[in-house]
């Protein structure tokens, strides 16, 4: 404990005196001393609100206040947030530690003891420290004879000429400065900046304060450290009082010159009007000019390409891998349950029991298919085998086993094999939703759909703010593309899994090493190709043109499954200088379907009867069903052709007891209701959007192929219902959209479409039952005739119409006569059709007005 000395000195401090100190002067506004008992405090323990906690220091006559600065880190500052200590606590707390501390040149007591030279002559009596602020205000006496300003000057020499530096601060000293204000000694949670928001209001209320000039301000502050700027308040700012902005280079300038100068009262010679300008001073938060993002935002055409291009690089280096290591995973099927060994265990050990004899049906019935087909298959097989580019296109009608034949025998044991299935693709709605479905059949994941719109909006509000487009959003075009691509790396990387250092080809190209091994190549089948025609054609096209580099590249073998007859149209616009290899499937010959229902009800026959020692177990069982007359079978499996899905239903229906016939009736009944419902109702035009072809086209090829089983195609067109139809004018079109919906199957002749059949042999009989109704047959013939009555209407109308151009010239010369005569003749011609058109139309109306 440092005891207190009597002398004028730095050493004179009131607060290091004895324990046995109780008490100290108090004056009053009379500065009349009186002596009250206080406790013993330290001087670094009295608290950081001034006297009584009024937020100010009283100074008598004869008496200054010093501000020392840089006692404390400003980084301490942060102590005083916590709101459930005082900061009074905090502050002794801090204290004790810092004078427990045996490195006593860095005490703070000491610092300030060495901060006042002994030469001053001045007599400390009182320490306030301000750990905020990072220092503290130092009360003092002073002879009467002595300027203030003499002592201010003399403690900033001593400074200057033997610098006092705090262990934090090595490079700026302790400084001091005259308190000239009143200053404000508030513990709120208001922190130094290096900006001052200088306030003048008035000395006394009620008086008028003066606005301080740039030149004013920097002469009383420039004294406390470097300025940065002075910026005064707008001229047209209705803001009360008026301010002015002083920025400082540093913080702890500004803290000297806000604890200096804050409440001094600016004289008139100094430019503070005649009853003088108080200036109230608070810290503020300046804003830091962000020179970065200020260019960056004013360059929107360099910085936009520059960050899509970071994004997509980050993109390619975070996800792409993950994406293909998934896209491996689900070709070669590593994480799928039935290919574990345990999932293949447990189910040759449950095989007798959890395999139906529905299964094993039908598994006999498709074996006497590709029995029959063996051929088919082995040439599959031994085009995959080949070292040249393998192309494969399987076509035929649906149900007539394209899938089973390619997946569950050509490629049967085969591994490393991707399906794409092109069906749920393009009837996705919207581009996100077939993004997705594409990604969910290669095993692209993760895949972030939604994001395609959330970066269009994006796009469109760059776009509209900058006038430059972000690029941030992708066309489904390239969205397609990148997917592709992945999986083609996949593919890559797969085919050469299994490539040893050791082989004698290890060191060729990749290409060429998967070229030399075509077994090792993966094969992709593309199921469902060309599924609803030109309906999401930018689909069809992407996977032609991978599927096209797949093959030129030796990446993997393609397969294409379709129904459609002119796939030739779309393959060849991605392989132009290619053959194909081509196999066709077509309805099974009458005794193959025949063998094949037998095949699939023969399990009835093969069941064991109950012995009589199996008592009452016997009896729960139940019955098998009935075995069914066949005698029918030979003219049943004639009407339903060797349609595959068809033969099925027909096998499913007799082992359930029906016989043949009436099995038959009900599937020609089925038929001839979906062919009523997807062609006939009403509706079904091409203002739909989704179709090519109207009722009336349909009707007419359903009432034709019901009484003859061939109809010449061009023949077909040459009907009013299709070379004058209102609409649907593109007759041509009309039949390939009918023959992609399969009511008709167009059969080429010398590679030109020659023959229009049914489409499903049974739909033959569905076409006679169909038109054997009475009322429907009258509505539809009636809708027929309505439609080649308005077309011979109109020849009338165009007739009339020229007929009365002609007369409306002023003489008819003798050339003319041949065209009037022919436009005569053929306004007759249509007069007469109409009229036969409504007399059958009357006739019909009569049948549907008198029948149900």
């Amino acid at each position: 404990m440092i005891l207190r000395y009597a002398s004028f000195g730095p050493r004179s401090l009131p607060g290091l005196r004895s324990p046995s100190s109780f008490l100290r002067p108090v004056l009053t506004p009379r500065y009349q001393p009186r002596w009250i008992p206080k406790p013993t405090l330290r001087a670094w323990e009295s608290t950081t609100t001034g006297e009584g906690k009024t937020g100010h220091i009283d100074a008598a006559p004869n008496e200054a206040i010093l501000w020392i600065d840089n006692l404390f880190p400003l980084k301490l500052s942060s102590l005083l947030r916590v709101p459930w200590k005082s900061p009074d606590e905090d502050l002794s707390e801090l204290m004790k530690r810092f004078e427990n501390s045996t490195l006593g040149v860095l005490d703070p007591i000491n610092m300030v003891k060495r901060a006042i030279p002994e030469k001053a002559p001045i007599k400390v009596t009182e320490i306030l420290p301000r750990l905020k602020d990072g220092g503290a205000f130092v009360k003092f006496t002073y002879p009467s004879n002595v300027p203030v300003k003499e002592i201010e000057a003399i403690v900033t020499k001593s400074l200057q000429e033997k610098p006092v530096r705090p262990f934090f601060s090595p490079w700026r000293g302790v400084q001091a400065g005259l308190v000239q204000g009143i200053p404000w000694l508030e513990d709120l949670h208001r922190f130094p900046k290096d900006r001052l928001r200088v306030e003048f209001v008035p000395k006394n209320p009620g008086e008028e304060a003066v606005e301080l000039s740039q030149e004013t301000l920097y002469s009383l502050f420039r004294r406390y450290g470097k300025i940065a700027e002075i910026t005064s308040q707008p001229w047209d700012s209705k803001v009360l009082p008026r301010y002015a902005y002083v920025d400082f280079a540093f913080v702890r300038d500004a803290i000297m010159a806000r604890n200096c100068l804050h409440g001094f009262v600016v004289p008139e010679e100094l430019g503070g009007g005649k009853l003088g300008t108080r200036l109230r001073m608070s810290y503020e938060q300046r804003a830091r000019p962000h020179r970065i993002w200020e260019w960056l935002s004013s360059h929107p055409r360099i910085v936009i390409p520059i960050l899509v291009a970071l994004l997509t690089g980050l993109t390619v280096i975070i996800f792409d891998p993950i994406r293909s290591f998934f896209v491996k995973a689900h070709v070669t099927g590593k994480f799928r349950l039935s290919n574990s060994r345990l999932y293949r265990w447990l189910r040759k050990q449950t095989s007798d029991i959890l395999l139906f004899r529905r299964e094993k049906a039908d598994q006999a019935g498709l074996n006497t298919v590709w029995t029959h087909r063996k051929d088919l298959i082995d040439q599959i097989q031994k085009w995959l085998m080949e070292t040249a580019e393998t192309f494969i296109v399987v076509q035929g009608p649906r149900g007539s086993g394209k899938k089973e034949l390619v997946l569950d025998q050509a490629l049967k044991g085969r591994s490393n094999v991707l399906v794409i299935d092109c069906k749920p693709i393009v009837e996705a709605r919207g581009e996100s939703a077939t993004i997705k479905k594409m990604a969910s059949a290669v095993g692209y994941r993760p895949i972030f759909s939604y994001a395609n719109s959330i970066s269009s909006m994006v796009d469109l509000a760059v776009q509209s703010t900058t006038g430059v487009k972000a690029g941030f959003s992708e066309t489904l075009e390239s969205q397609l593309q990148k997917i592709l691509q992945t999986t083609a790396a996949a593919l890559t990387e797969i085919g050469v899994s299994n490539r040893n250092k050791t082989d004698p080809d290890a060191s060729l190209p990749v290409d060429a090493y998967l070229e030399a091994h075509p077994e090792k190549r993966p094969v992709v089948v593309i199921d469902n190709f060309l599924h609803k025609g030109d309906t999401n054609a930018i689909v069809y096209d992407k996977i032609a043109e991978w599927a096209a580099v797949l093959v030129q590249s030796n990446i993997a073998h393609v397969i294409f499954l379709t129904n459609d007859a002119s796939y030739s149209k779309s393959l060849s616009k991605s392989l132009p200088d290619r053959v194909f290899r081509q196999v066709a499937l077509g309805d099974l010959s009458l005794d193959i379907a025949k063998r094949f229902v037998l095949s699939h009800i023969s399990t009835i026959e093969e069941q064991p009867e109950a012995t009589p020692d199996s008592g009452d177990a016997s009896e729960k069982q139940p019955k098998p069903p009935t075995l069914p007359d066949l005698s029918e079978l030979d003219e049943c499996i004639g009407t339903l052709g060797g349609r595959l899905t068809d033969l099925e239903f027909l096998a499913r229906r007799l082992k359930a007891g029906q016989n043949p016939k009436q099995a038959v009736a009900e599937i020609t009944e089925q038929s001839a209701s979906e062919i009523l419902k997807m062609f006939l109702l009403p509706g079904k035009t091409t203002d739909d959007g989704e179709h090519k072809w109207s009722v009336e086209q349909a009707w007419y090829l359903v009432k034709s192929l019901s009484s003859s089983e061939t109809l010449r195609y061009n023949e077909v067109l040459l009907h009013g219902t299709f070379a004058n139809s209102t609409s649907a004018p593109n007759a041509e079109s009309a039949l390939e959209g009918l023959a992609n919906a399969e009511l008709i199957t167009v059969k080429s002749n010398n590679g030109r479409p020659g023959l229009i059949t049914a489409g499903k042999p049974v739909y033959q009989a569905a076409f006679r039952l169909l038109a054997q109704d009475p009322v429907l047959a009258a509505k539809m013939d009636l809708a027929v005739l309505g439609e080649l009555a308005k077309v011979e209407a109109k020849t009338i109308e165009k007739v009339e119409a020229e007929l009365a151009l002609l007369g409306g010239l002023p003489k008819q010369p003798a050339q003319m006569s041949g065209r009037l005569a022919y436009l005569l003749s053929k306004l007759e011609a249509s007069q007469k059709k109409i009229d036969g058109y409504e007399r059958e139309m009357g006739g019909l109306k009569k049948i549907l007005s008198s029948q149900y």
